[in-house]
């Protein structure tokens, strides 16, 4: 477990009494309250974990700290100091040099933080520029050493690249890059490592150890990952339903816990508890020697110069009822791969869909097939469009592929999957801001599921949720599975959900597949050496609440 300062050794940095949050309902005049009486302090050089299920008011009562909260909100607070400073009330020109000075946030959600419109360069740098007067020479040098400390490959060459050119897992490196710009005292740190595969997360949290300790930065880590908390926090604060049900040193909250509400957390993360289906021979993706390349910089005059090979030379199958799950570190290329499938990304190679060849499809054809091959994206709140219901949403790939259903019909159908992913169908003319993290997932399957699709493609099915959500996610896909007899094509850095739900494992490393095994075989006897350092590194944050403390090598 991490270590720190002793408590009396350290200067209170914040100090939170009595925090209560309520907000605004849209179709009526009542309040719902979602942070009541919450109250705890922080030391400068300490890590505070906060934990507990989506929608327990855990990123709500961070966000309060900043002021970050919509307008329906409304906010009552005995206490809430920063070095002694009372910050609930600071005029907005105070608030902003707070912001991004000397408390930092980093978001979940690292695609709907970053402004699409400017390259990662100027947004780093603005930040820079908010605090600090420095050359554009200095703040360059700044922008590379931030990049490169949070392992982003290339930096230099990759400056005045924009958001939509990075995967999920290096949007989340900028994000922390940004956040740790000018040197803040107190780092709040929303889900820093959901989106990050293995190794990647190891770096990140031990660059955040790091700095707590050199830097005596505090941290306060809100995750859902208790493994993750078990590594870096010192103190735990256990959320449910906007109240602290039980806090504490985190060795004693996770090893001996009091509540019943964290005992159930720490079992659901610890169960196993999908069972698979058994494949059958007909292959429905025939994939070979797949290869796709972006450019990277441009000759003066003519053409580029050099090139990203985002996917080289990736051959693999696919069969029926089969789960096929795709690792390897952010940036090796698993999204790349699964957009070209859809063939919405270019590539070369032979590509066999369904038993047709991808490549002469086109116009009607290709949209007949697109109905059989569906994709669950990787953030829900994203890919889910803010203006349209539930029912619009999932109604308008039935308008597509599916044009002579009435409308009476097709609300049928909505109401059908709906009830199959676990929601109400009487919900289906809310919007996706309206719900939890787990139900907009749910959401998105069941816009994927309505068209009856052979083939889904599940881009981090789970990345986002808690454990509790997670584990009720996978059981509706391994149930769904079963019952549709679907082929699943599975990227994710969870090991956890490679080992519950898929039967074979590709390995892809800086775009080339460098393992193709069995589930079982990959785990117990891993052929390459870059395999059993991603296995070595998903184990090392695994939650294991009977241990003393984690291996010091390890830290």
């Amino acid at each position: 477990m991490a270590t720190s300062l002793k408590k009396t050794e350290q200067p209170l940095l914040l100090d939170i009494q009595n925090l209560n949050i309520q907000f605004k309902q849209s179709d009526s005049d009542t309040l719902k309250k979602v942070a009541n009486n919450v109250s705890f302090q922080m030391t400068a050089g300490e890590c505070l974990g906060l934990v507990g299920e989506s929608g327990s008011g855990k990123s709500v009562t961070a966000l309060s700290i900043l002021q970050l909260l919509g307008d329906n909100a409304v906010v009552n607070v005995q206490k809430m100091h920063f070095l002694g400073r009372e910050i609930a009330s600071l005029s907005p020109k105070a608030l902003n040099l707070l912001r991004g000075g000397d408390i930092a946030m980093i978001f979940q959600e690292p695609r709907g933080a970053l402004n699409p419109l400017h390259t990662i360069y100027q947004q780093i740098a603005e930040v820079i520029l908010l605090h600090h007067k420095m050359s554009k020479t200095k703040i360059k040098q700044r922008v590379i050493e931030l990049l490169t400390k949070v392992g982003l490959d290339q930096p230099q060459k990759r400056l005045n690249h924009y958001p939509h050119e990075f995967s999920g897992g290096q949007c989340q490196r900028i994000m922390i890059a940004m956040a740790l710009a000018c040197e803040p005292k107190l780092l709040i740190a929303d889900e820093p490592t959901t989106a990050l595969d293995v190794t990647v997360q190891k770096q990140v949290l031990a660059l955040l150890r790091d700095l707590q300790q050199t830097e005596n930065l505090a941290i306060l880590l809100i995750s859902h990952d208790l493994g993750v908390v078990q590594g870096l926090a010192t103190k735990v604060m256990v959320m449910q339903h906007g109240t602290i049900v039980e806090s504490g040193t985190t060795r004693t909250v996770l090893t001996q816990p009091k509540h019943r509400y964290t005992n159930a957390l720490i079992g659901t993360h610890q169960k196993n508890f999908l069972t698979k289906t058994q494949p059958s021979s007909t292959t429905l993706i025939d994939a070979k020697g797949i290869c796709v390349r972006f450019p990277l910089e441009k000759n003066r005059f003519f053409g580029y110069k050099s090139y990203l090979d985002a996917v080289d030379n990736v051959s693999f199958t696919l069969h029926a009822n089969e789960t096929l799950g795709i690792i390897g570190e952010s940036g090796s290329g698993k999204t790349t791969l699964a957009m070209a499938l859809l063939k919405l990304q270019k590539f070369q190679g032979q590509l066999t869909l369904l038993g047709h060849d991808a490549s002469t499809l086109k116009g009607k054809s290709l949209a007949k097939l697109r109905a059989k091959i569906q994709m669950v994206f990787q953030d829900p709140y994203s890919s889910l469009n803010p203006r349209m219901s539930v029912q619009e949403i999932i109604t308008e790939g039935l308008s597509v592929h599916f044009p002579d259903l009435s409308i009476r019909q097709q609300s049928q159908k909505v109401d059908d999957i709906l009830t199959e992913v676990g929601l109400k169908p009487s919900e289906k003319s809310r919007y996706p801001h309206e719900f939890s993290g787990g139900q907009r997932q749910r959401i998105a399957i069941a816009r994927a599921l309505v068209l009856n699709p052979k083939i889904v493609i599940l881009d981090e099915p789970t990345s986002a949720l808690d454990v509790t959500t997670q584990a009720q996610i996978l059981n509706l896909l391994a149930n769904i599975q079963a019952k549709h007899q679907l082929a699943y094509l599975v990227i994710t850095h969870d090991f956890n959900v490679i080992q519950s739900l898929c039967h074979r494992v590709l390995v892809l490393r800086s775009g080339r597949l460098i393992e193709d095994a069995n589930t079982t075989e990959l785990f117990n006897a891993p052929q390459k050496d870059y395999t059993q350092a991603l296995i070595k590194a998903a184990t090392l944050y695994q939650l294991s609440p009977t241990s003393k403390r984690l291996a010091k090598s390890d830290h």
